[in-house]
């Protein structure tokens, strides 16, 4: 299967709620740093072993069910240390038998695109 997922904090980190109502100093973990958030995220997807690829707006994952969302829910939980929230979105490509998907799946789009040739160019 291949799923594409994007993971988002929101709100402020826990550690900075926390200081705020007069708790510990925050950590050095910034509340306001989205690309930080993402970064580790991807940082667990990329540490997995597992095909992936990451863009603009999302990061996709190839594996088996039980691996991928394990990969899944430790980036979700990665990410919930920048924020009181964390929003998900995935899709998932569930395809039983089939691998290299990742690679495979571009490598027809591309091959396509280029039989059409340029007439057919939106």
């Amino acid at each position: 299967m291949i799923v594409a997922f994007s993971v988002a904090p929101s709100g402020p980190a826990p550690d900075a709620a926390r200081a705020a109502a007069g708790g510990d100093a925050p950590s050095s973990v910034p509340s306001d740093s989205v690309h930080e958030a993402v970064a580790a995220a991807v940082r667990v997807v990329r540490e997995s072993g597992l095909p992936n690829r990451t863009s603009s707006m999302f990061t996709e994952i190839e594996g088996d069910w039980d691996e991928v969302m394990d990969v899944v829910k430790r980036a979700t939980e990665a990410v919930g240390r920048y924020g009181s929230r964390v929003s998900l979105v995935l899709k998932a490509d569930i395809r039983p038998g089939r691998t290299g998907e990742i690679e495979g799946k571009v490598e027809r789009l591309e091959k396509a695109v280029a039989q059409q040739g340029p007439e057919h160019a939106g």
